[in-house]
Protein backbone atom coordinates (compact mmCIF):
# COMPACT_ATOMS: atom_id res chain seq x y z
CA UNK A 1 0.00 0.00 0.00
CA UNK A 2 1.70 3.01 -0.92
CA UNK A 3 1.21 5.98 2.05
CA UNK A 4 1.28 9.67 2.18
CA UNK A 5 3.96 10.95 4.37
CA UNK A 6 4.83 14.65 4.72
CA UNK A 7 8.16 15.70 6.26
CA UNK A 8 8.17 18.85 7.68
CA UNK A 9 11.04 21.12 8.88
CA UNK A 10 10.64 24.93 10.43
CA UNK A 11 13.01 26.66 8.52
CA UNK A 12 16.36 28.42 10.28
CA UNK A 13 14.37 27.50 13.57
CA UNK A 14 16.62 29.18 16.09
CA UNK A 15 17.17 32.43 14.06
CA UNK A 16 13.80 32.43 13.20
CA UNK A 17 12.27 32.38 16.37
CA UNK A 18 14.77 35.05 17.37
CA UNK A 19 13.27 37.31 15.04
CA UNK A 20 9.88 36.44 15.86
CA UNK A 21 10.13 37.44 19.42
CA UNK A 22 12.08 40.49 18.03
CA UNK A 23 9.17 41.21 15.47
CA UNK A 24 11.59 41.23 12.71
CA UNK A 25 11.43 39.68 9.70
CA UNK A 26 13.60 36.42 8.77
CA UNK A 27 13.21 37.11 5.14
CA UNK A 28 15.11 40.43 5.28
CA UNK A 29 17.00 40.63 8.89
CA UNK A 30 20.67 39.17 9.01
CA UNK A 31 20.89 37.74 12.50
CA UNK A 32 22.76 34.98 13.83
CA UNK A 33 22.34 32.70 16.58
CA UNK A 34 25.95 32.03 18.44
CA UNK A 35 27.73 32.27 21.92
CA UNK A 36 28.82 36.13 22.45
CA UNK A 37 31.00 34.72 25.11
CA UNK A 38 33.16 33.22 22.63
CA UNK A 39 34.08 35.98 20.39
CA UNK A 40 34.58 35.89 16.34
CA UNK A 41 35.99 32.20 16.77
CA UNK A 42 32.31 30.80 17.87
CA UNK A 43 30.16 28.59 15.74
CA UNK A 44 27.00 29.89 14.77
CA UNK A 45 23.97 27.77 15.54
CA UNK A 46 22.11 29.04 13.01
CA UNK A 47 21.42 32.32 10.43
CA UNK A 48 18.34 33.97 8.92
CA UNK A 49 16.72 32.78 5.45
CA UNK A 50 18.40 36.46 4.48
CA UNK A 51 21.87 35.43 5.37
CA UNK A 52 21.11 32.08 3.72
CA UNK A 53 20.27 33.69 0.49
CA UNK A 54 24.12 35.69 1.12
CA UNK A 55 26.12 32.70 0.98
CA UNK A 56 26.70 32.08 4.97
CA UNK A 57 25.90 28.60 5.92
CA UNK A 58 24.27 27.69 8.78
CA UNK A 59 27.37 26.82 11.10
CA UNK A 60 29.85 28.13 10.35
CA UNK A 61 32.92 30.52 12.56
CA UNK A 62 31.74 34.18 12.52
CA UNK A 63 34.87 35.16 11.23
CA UNK A 64 34.52 33.63 8.53
CA UNK A 65 31.12 35.90 7.86
CA UNK A 66 32.29 38.65 4.91
CA UNK A 67 33.47 42.01 6.88
CA UNK A 68 31.43 43.79 4.88
CA UNK A 69 28.03 41.83 6.05
CA UNK A 70 26.58 43.60 9.37
CA UNK A 71 24.73 41.19 11.21
CA UNK A 72 23.21 40.82 14.40
CA UNK A 73 24.22 38.60 17.25
CA UNK A 74 22.19 36.91 19.75
CA UNK A 75 23.01 34.20 22.60
CA UNK A 76 21.14 30.87 21.90
CA UNK A 77 18.03 30.07 24.14
CA UNK A 78 17.43 26.56 24.43
CA UNK A 79 14.80 26.54 26.48
CA UNK A 80 12.93 28.83 24.73
CA UNK A 81 13.30 26.77 21.34
CA UNK A 82 12.21 23.74 23.19
CA UNK A 83 8.91 25.62 24.16
CA UNK A 84 8.25 26.31 20.60
CA UNK A 85 9.24 23.27 19.29
CA UNK A 86 6.17 21.59 21.78
CA UNK A 87 4.20 24.32 20.66
CA UNK A 88 4.07 22.89 16.78
CA UNK A 89 4.23 19.19 18.12
CA UNK A 90 0.47 20.08 19.62
CA UNK A 91 -0.26 21.30 16.34
CA UNK A 92 1.11 18.03 14.44
CA UNK A 93 -1.50 16.26 16.87
CA UNK A 94 -4.46 18.31 16.04
CA UNK A 95 -4.06 16.92 12.98
CA UNK A 96 -2.92 13.17 13.41
CA UNK A 97 -2.24 10.77 16.44
CA UNK A 98 0.60 10.29 18.03
CA UNK A 99 1.08 6.71 16.48
CA UNK A 100 1.48 8.60 13.41
CA UNK A 101 3.69 11.33 14.16
CA UNK A 102 7.75 10.93 14.57
CA UNK A 103 9.82 13.62 15.55
CA UNK A 104 13.07 13.54 14.05
CA UNK A 105 14.79 16.39 15.67
CA UNK A 106 13.82 19.81 17.54
CA UNK A 107 12.49 21.45 14.16
CA UNK A 108 11.81 18.32 11.51
CA UNK A 109 9.06 15.73 12.02
CA UNK A 110 7.78 13.02 9.81
CA UNK A 111 3.77 12.41 9.50
CA UNK A 112 1.56 9.82 8.53
CA UNK A 113 -1.16 11.03 6.68
CA UNK A 114 -2.48 8.17 4.90
CA UNK A 115 -5.60 7.31 6.77
CA UNK A 116 -6.73 11.16 7.65
CA UNK A 117 -7.11 12.06 4.04
CA UNK A 118 -10.76 10.79 3.68
CA UNK A 119 -11.29 12.12 7.16
CA UNK A 120 -10.63 15.63 6.05
CA UNK A 121 -11.46 15.41 2.57
CA UNK A 122 -8.22 16.32 1.08
CA UNK A 123 -5.52 15.39 -0.96
CA UNK A 124 -1.80 15.43 0.79
CA UNK A 125 -0.83 18.85 -0.93
CA UNK A 126 -3.67 20.63 0.46
CA UNK A 127 -3.53 19.06 4.15
CA UNK A 128 0.23 19.92 3.96
CA UNK A 129 -0.64 23.75 2.82
CA UNK A 130 -3.01 23.91 5.89
CA UNK A 131 -0.88 22.18 8.65
CA UNK A 132 1.49 24.63 7.11
CA UNK A 133 -0.32 27.69 7.37
CA UNK A 134 -1.67 26.89 10.65
CA UNK A 135 2.28 26.91 12.21
CA UNK A 136 2.77 30.18 10.47
CA UNK A 137 -0.81 32.20 11.94
CA UNK A 138 -0.11 30.21 15.51
CA UNK A 139 3.67 30.95 15.81
CA UNK A 140 4.89 33.26 13.11
CA UNK A 141 7.42 31.03 11.84
CA UNK A 142 7.79 29.32 8.39
CA UNK A 143 8.05 25.59 7.66
CA UNK A 144 8.38 23.62 4.19
CA UNK A 145 7.22 20.35 3.40
CA UNK A 146 7.89 17.20 1.59
CA UNK A 147 5.68 14.98 0.50
CA UNK A 148 6.27 11.17 -0.72
CA UNK A 149 5.23 7.61 -0.69
CA UNK A 150 7.72 6.61 2.34
CA UNK A 151 9.89 8.63 4.32
CA UNK A 152 13.06 8.51 2.34
CA UNK A 153 11.34 10.24 -0.31
CA UNK A 154 9.36 12.52 1.48
CA UNK A 155 12.67 13.96 3.24
CA UNK A 156 14.57 14.34 0.29
CA UNK A 157 11.29 15.83 -1.73
CA UNK A 158 11.57 18.61 1.13
CA UNK A 159 15.65 18.75 1.29
CA UNK A 160 16.15 19.04 -2.61
CA UNK A 161 12.82 20.84 -3.60
CA UNK A 162 10.40 22.22 -1.33
CA UNK A 163 12.14 24.91 0.34
CA UNK A 164 12.91 26.35 -3.25
CA UNK A 165 9.26 26.68 -3.94
CA UNK A 166 7.23 29.78 -3.24
CA UNK A 167 4.87 27.91 -1.28
CA UNK A 168 7.19 25.90 0.27
CA UNK A 169 6.03 22.02 -0.43
CA UNK A 170 6.93 19.53 -3.16
CA UNK A 171 5.57 16.69 -3.49
CA UNK A 172 7.78 13.41 -5.37
CA UNK A 173 6.24 10.50 -6.18
CA UNK A 174 7.89 6.90 -7.41
CA UNK A 175 6.98 8.29 -11.06
CA UNK A 176 9.90 10.87 -10.05
CA UNK A 177 12.33 8.79 -9.59
CA UNK A 178 14.32 8.62 -12.39
CA UNK A 179 14.27 11.95 -13.13
CA UNK A 180 14.47 13.52 -9.78
CA UNK A 181 16.00 11.29 -7.63
CA UNK A 182 18.32 10.04 -10.01
CA UNK A 183 19.84 13.24 -11.14
CA UNK A 184 21.49 14.51 -7.75
CA UNK A 185 25.02 14.44 -7.57
CA UNK A 186 27.09 14.97 -5.61
CA UNK A 187 25.84 12.15 -3.50
CA UNK A 188 26.17 14.12 0.00
CA UNK A 189 23.04 16.31 -0.75
CA UNK A 190 21.03 12.55 -0.32
CA UNK A 191 20.00 12.06 3.69
CA UNK A 192 21.61 9.54 5.21
CA UNK A 193 24.91 10.12 2.86
CA UNK A 194 27.51 12.19 4.81
CA UNK A 195 30.75 13.01 3.47
CA UNK A 196 32.95 10.31 4.33
CA UNK A 197 30.11 7.56 2.91
CA UNK A 198 30.82 9.86 -0.24
CA UNK A 199 34.19 9.64 -0.34
CA UNK A 200 34.05 5.95 -0.07
CA UNK A 201 31.22 5.51 -2.96
CA UNK A 202 32.95 7.50 -5.16
CA UNK A 203 35.83 5.30 -4.97
CA UNK A 204 33.57 2.70 -6.37
CA UNK A 205 33.20 4.97 -9.19
CA UNK A 206 29.36 5.70 -7.72
CA UNK A 207 29.23 9.78 -8.34
CA UNK A 208 24.99 10.16 -8.67
CA UNK A 209 21.66 8.72 -7.34
CA UNK A 210 21.29 6.80 -10.28
CA UNK A 211 25.10 5.35 -10.37
CA UNK A 212 24.30 3.89 -7.11
CA UNK A 213 20.73 2.12 -8.54
CA UNK A 214 22.50 0.33 -10.82
CA UNK A 215 25.52 -0.73 -8.59
CA UNK A 216 24.95 -4.38 -8.35
CA UNK A 217 23.30 -4.44 -4.66
CA UNK A 218 24.95 -7.78 -3.43
CA UNK A 219 28.59 -5.96 -3.99
CA UNK A 220 27.20 -2.99 -2.00
CA UNK A 221 26.30 -5.81 0.53
CA UNK A 222 29.26 -7.44 0.47
CA UNK A 223 31.43 -3.90 0.86
CA UNK A 224 29.32 -1.66 4.03
CA UNK A 225 26.73 -4.48 5.26
CA UNK A 226 23.14 -3.99 5.52
CA UNK A 227 24.16 -0.39 5.32
CA UNK A 228 25.21 -1.09 1.68
CA UNK A 229 21.61 -2.31 0.71
CA UNK A 230 19.63 0.33 2.38
CA UNK A 231 21.24 2.44 0.07
CA UNK A 232 20.42 0.86 -2.83
CA UNK A 233 17.31 0.32 -1.34
CA UNK A 234 16.97 4.14 -0.77
CA UNK A 235 18.71 5.03 -4.12
CA UNK A 236 15.28 3.27 -6.06
CA UNK A 237 13.10 4.79 -3.79
CA UNK A 238 12.41 2.14 -1.51
CA UNK A 239 12.12 2.47 1.92
CA UNK A 240 9.39 0.16 3.97
CA UNK A 241 9.94 1.62 7.56
CA UNK A 242 6.40 2.61 8.90
CA UNK A 243 5.86 5.29 11.69
CA UNK A 244 3.85 3.49 13.50
CA UNK A 245 6.46 1.09 14.36
CA UNK A 246 8.49 3.46 16.05
CA UNK A 247 5.66 3.26 18.00
CA UNK A 248 4.57 -0.24 18.15
CA UNK A 249 4.83 -0.82 22.05
CA UNK A 250 2.57 -0.18 24.66
CA UNK A 251 2.84 2.15 26.67
CA UNK A 252 1.62 -0.34 29.34
CA UNK A 253 4.15 -2.42 29.03
CA UNK A 254 7.07 -0.84 28.72
CA UNK A 255 8.72 2.42 30.06
CA UNK A 256 10.05 5.00 27.27
CA UNK A 257 12.82 7.99 27.47
CA UNK A 258 13.52 10.03 24.37
CA UNK A 259 16.01 12.78 24.32
CA UNK A 260 16.35 15.48 21.61
CA UNK A 261 20.16 16.95 21.74
CA UNK A 262 21.12 20.31 21.18
CA UNK A 263 23.81 19.77 19.25
CA UNK A 264 25.73 16.68 17.97
CA UNK A 265 27.22 13.92 20.57
CA UNK A 266 29.93 11.74 19.77
CA UNK A 267 31.68 8.55 21.66
CA UNK A 268 32.17 9.04 25.43
CA UNK A 269 29.47 11.67 25.46
CA UNK A 270 26.44 9.77 24.14
CA UNK A 271 27.68 6.77 26.86
CA UNK A 272 27.28 9.53 29.61
CA UNK A 273 23.67 10.88 28.63
CA UNK A 274 22.64 6.68 27.93
CA UNK A 275 23.49 6.44 31.52
CA UNK A 276 21.82 9.60 32.72
CA UNK A 277 18.59 8.50 30.64
CA UNK A 278 18.85 5.30 32.58
CA UNK A 279 18.68 6.94 35.52
CA UNK A 280 15.53 8.45 35.03
CA UNK A 281 13.69 5.54 33.61
CA UNK A 282 14.80 2.98 36.63
CA UNK A 283 13.91 5.34 38.91
CA UNK A 284 10.72 5.40 37.18
CA UNK A 285 10.89 1.25 37.25
CA UNK A 286 11.73 1.19 41.07
CA UNK A 287 8.56 3.53 41.75
CA UNK A 288 6.29 1.36 39.79
CA UNK A 289 7.10 -1.69 41.36
CA UNK A 290 8.88 -3.14 38.10
CA UNK A 291 11.80 -4.68 36.84
CA UNK A 292 12.93 -5.02 32.80
CA UNK A 293 14.05 -8.07 31.02
CA UNK A 294 14.85 -6.37 27.78
CA UNK A 295 16.35 -2.64 26.81
CA UNK A 296 16.37 -1.26 23.73
CA UNK A 297 18.08 1.50 22.58
CA UNK A 298 18.29 3.91 19.23
CA UNK A 299 19.79 6.94 17.77
CA UNK A 300 18.91 8.94 15.59
CA UNK A 301 22.10 10.86 12.95
CA UNK A 302 22.62 14.67 12.48
CA UNK A 303 20.29 15.99 9.60
CA UNK A 304 24.03 16.13 7.66
CA UNK A 305 24.06 12.54 7.77
CA UNK A 306 20.79 10.96 8.67
CA UNK A 307 19.58 7.80 9.22
CA UNK A 308 20.19 5.89 12.90
CA UNK A 309 19.27 2.42 14.26
CA UNK A 310 17.50 1.02 17.32
CA UNK A 311 18.09 -2.47 18.86
CA UNK A 312 17.33 -4.45 21.43
CA UNK A 313 19.08 -6.74 23.50
CA UNK A 314 17.10 -9.12 26.75
CA UNK A 315 18.72 -9.06 29.90
CA UNK A 316 19.62 -12.69 31.71
CA UNK A 317 17.95 -11.55 34.65
CA UNK A 318 15.14 -8.57 35.31
CA UNK A 319 16.53 -5.82 37.31
CA UNK A 320 15.86 -2.75 38.08
CA UNK A 321 19.17 -1.24 38.48
CA UNK A 322 20.75 1.18 35.89
CA UNK A 323 24.11 -0.05 36.94
CA UNK A 324 22.94 -3.45 35.12
CA UNK A 325 20.81 -2.19 32.16
CA UNK A 326 24.06 0.84 31.16
CA UNK A 327 26.29 -2.73 29.99
CA UNK A 328 23.71 -4.35 28.28
CA UNK A 329 23.10 -0.44 26.59
CA UNK A 330 26.93 -0.19 26.02
CA UNK A 331 26.96 -3.64 24.64
CA UNK A 332 24.47 -2.25 22.08
CA UNK A 333 25.97 0.64 21.58
CA UNK A 334 29.52 -0.73 20.96
CA UNK A 335 27.69 -3.07 18.69
CA UNK A 336 25.95 -0.57 16.46
CA UNK A 337 27.18 2.50 16.28
CA UNK A 338 30.17 3.04 13.95
CA UNK A 339 32.26 5.77 16.06
CA UNK A 340 31.81 8.59 13.78
CA UNK A 341 28.42 9.53 13.22
CA UNK A 342 26.95 12.65 14.90
CA UNK A 343 24.00 11.93 17.06
CA UNK A 344 21.17 14.41 17.85
CA UNK A 345 18.21 11.87 19.62
CA UNK A 346 18.86 8.63 21.73
CA UNK A 347 15.79 6.48 22.46
CA UNK A 348 15.94 4.17 25.49
CA UNK A 349 12.95 1.80 25.74
CA UNK A 350 13.09 -1.17 28.92
CA UNK A 351 10.34 -4.01 28.08
CA UNK A 352 9.62 -7.40 29.26
CA UNK A 353 8.28 -5.85 32.64
CA UNK A 354 7.44 -7.79 35.42
CA UNK A 355 6.13 -6.97 39.19
CA UNK A 356 9.12 -6.80 41.71
CA UNK A 357 8.30 -10.05 43.89
CA UNK A 358 11.98 -10.87 44.97
CA UNK A 359 15.57 -11.09 44.43
CA UNK A 360 17.52 -13.47 41.62
CA UNK A 361 20.70 -14.40 42.42
CA UNK A 362 23.61 -15.82 40.52
CA UNK A 363 26.25 -17.56 40.85
CA UNK A 364 28.62 -14.75 41.42
CA UNK A 365 26.63 -12.37 43.54
CA UNK A 366 25.56 -12.93 47.08
CA UNK A 367 22.11 -11.74 48.78
CA UNK A 368 24.22 -9.32 51.30
CA UNK A 369 25.52 -7.56 48.36
CA UNK A 370 22.00 -7.04 46.59
CA UNK A 371 20.36 -6.13 49.41
CA UNK A 372 22.56 -3.36 50.28
CA UNK A 373 22.97 -2.23 46.96
CA UNK A 374 18.47 -2.06 46.94
CA UNK A 375 19.16 -0.12 50.11
CA UNK A 376 21.36 2.45 48.35
CA UNK A 377 18.65 2.97 45.37
CA UNK A 378 16.16 2.86 48.06
CA UNK A 379 17.68 6.16 50.03
CA UNK A 380 18.89 7.77 47.11
CA UNK A 381 15.00 7.62 45.46
CA UNK A 382 13.65 8.81 48.94
CA UNK A 383 15.82 12.03 48.77
CA UNK A 384 15.66 13.00 45.49
CA UNK A 385 11.35 12.43 46.29
CA UNK A 386 11.74 15.12 49.52
CA UNK A 387 14.79 17.24 47.79
CA UNK A 388 14.44 17.45 44.27
CA UNK A 389 16.14 15.18 41.43
CA UNK A 390 19.12 17.78 41.56
CA UNK A 391 19.60 16.71 45.24
CA UNK A 392 22.02 14.02 44.10
CA UNK A 393 23.80 14.02 41.40
CA UNK A 394 27.03 11.78 39.73
CA UNK A 395 29.85 14.06 39.40
CA UNK A 396 29.96 13.62 35.85
CA UNK A 397 26.43 15.29 35.55
CA UNK A 398 28.52 18.47 36.61
CA UNK A 399 30.56 18.22 32.98
CA UNK A 400 29.65 20.51 30.07
CA UNK A 401 27.87 17.82 28.11
CA UNK A 402 25.30 16.40 30.69
CA UNK A 403 21.70 17.07 30.10
CA UNK A 404 20.63 15.83 33.38
CA UNK A 405 20.71 18.55 35.71
CA UNK A 406 19.33 21.05 33.19
CA UNK A 407 16.63 19.03 32.39
CA UNK A 408 15.30 18.10 35.73
CA UNK A 409 15.68 22.02 36.63
CA UNK A 410 13.19 22.41 33.21
CA UNK A 411 10.44 19.72 33.69
CA UNK A 412 10.44 20.58 37.43
CA UNK A 413 12.39 19.81 40.34
CA UNK A 414 10.03 17.37 42.55
CA UNK A 415 9.12 14.67 39.72
CA UNK A 416 10.38 12.64 37.30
Amino acid sequence: MERHILCIDLKSFFASVECVDRNLNPFTTPLVVANTKQGNGAISLAVTPYLKKQGIKGRTRLYDIPKHIKYLKVNPRMSRYIEMSKRIVQIYLDFVSEDDLHIYSIDECFLDVTDYLNYYKMSDQELAKKILSTIYNTTHLTATCGIGPNLFLAKVAMDIEAKNEKNGIAKWTLADIPTKLWSISPLSLVWGIGPRMERKLNLLGIFSVKDLACYDKNKLKDKFGVIGYELWCHANGEDDSVIKHFNKESKEKSFHHSQVLMRDYFGDEILLIIKEMLEVLTYRLRKSGFEAGLLGLGFHYSKTVGGGFFHSMKLQNATDFDSDLFLVAQNIFLMFYDGISPIRKVSISLGRLSKKEGLQLNLFETLDYLSLEERVFSVIDEVKEKFGKNSILHASSLLSYSTLKDRNEKIGGHHV
